[in-house]
């Protein structure tokens, strides 16, 4: 895997030292370009495990920044507006991350998101507790957790 994300990087530069257009996106179409080129040069041997992985991070990144900016569009309006609308409360969730890294990871990214912060993990590894300034229904809560940032993070680290 390290052999083709090198190989793509590689790519990357070679395309735009050619164009000579030293921009942002020039970059990024020539990481997409020598993602292709790649692809179609290994096609027909075995899978691998990059050209499953590179996708899968790159919807997360989107995946984050929506969340990221809904998050601060929902703490912006609280401040603003004089009323309270706020729920707070602090919920166990369950985790299916095991490793120290999948835990990790998965409280950072919580609390890099306004409006939440990862408390703690339970001793046995199995709860985190998270503290939220919106919690209308738990259970849509933690499924939100579950099925958004623990579902992404953990198709890319295994």
């Amino acid at each position: 895997m390290k052999n083709r994300f090198v190989s793509n990087i590689l790519l990357t530069f070679i395309w735009v030292a050619l164009t000579g257009t030293f921009t942002l996106a020039n970059y990024l179409f020539g990481f997409l370009l020598g993602f292709f080129v790649l692809r179609m040069v290994t096609l027909g041997k075995s899978e691998a495990k990059y050209f499953r992985i590179v996708p899968k991070v790159i919807a997360f990144i989107f995946f984050f920044l929506y969340e990221l900016i809904k998050a601060n569009l929902q703490v912006a309006y609280e401040v603003m507006t004089p009323h309270y609308n706020m729920t707070p409360g602090i919920v166990k969730v369950p985790l299916d991350a095991e490793t120290d890294l999948e835990i990790t990871f998965l409280a950072n990214l919580i609390s890099l998101t306004p409006g939440t912060l990862s408390l703690d993990v339970s001793d046995d590894k199995k709860v985190l507790y998270v503290h939220s300034m919106y919690i209308k229904d738990r259970e849509s809560f933690i499924a939100g957790i579950k099925n958004g940032f623990e579902k992404r993070l953990l198709e890319i680290l295994r």
